[in-house]
């Protein structure tokens, strides 16, 4: 029961790997396509909200943000309202990749759920969500500085 965490970081860690391998051909790196991807479907949003939506510290959104934006995948835009807000856009050729990444993760699921019925892939998306939903608890406790008490 133990070993359930182990399983899901190894299916994240091969995924990303294929990921990255997949596509360096655009210039993404490192992981970089989950941003690009969550800006393209919220453009506007700013980069608190897409730390929430990743699961990463600022300081790794903050690098990622910069390399898409120096390699011109997204661009900062004032808040019209307040000139410290700075909003995400994906820019055209952002919004190019799009396509291709989404494409690849569709693929990606098709392979991971190869030989479940749909019932069985419903409920491991079901049991998915609510581990992830435990876990960020404590995720929202420790980035804010707490301690787990074990």
């Amino acid at each position: 029961m133990k070993e359930i965490l182990r399983e899901i970081g190894m299916i994240a860690r091969a995924l990303d790997s294929i990921s990255n391998i997949e596509f360096k051909e655009f210039d993404l790196t490192k992981g970089q396509y989950l941003y690009l991807v969550r800006i393209c479907e919220n453009p506007g949003i700013i980069q608190e909200q897409l730390l929430e939506l990743i699961k990463v510290d600022r300081s790794t959104a903050t690098r990622a943000i910069q390399k898409l934006e120096t390699n011109g995948f997204v661009e900062k835009k004032e808040d019209l309202n307040n000139k410290k807000i700075k909003k995400l856009f994906p820019t055209e050729k952002g919004k190019a990749v799009y396509p291709f990444i989404i494409r690849e993760n569709d693929h990606s699921n098709l392979i991971a759920l190869d030989g479940f019925s749909e019932k069985e892939a419903e409920t491991a998306f079901s049991l998915l969500q609510r581990i992830r939903k435990n876990v960020e608890k404590d995720w929202e406790l420790v980035k804010k500085g707490n301690k787990r008490t074990y």
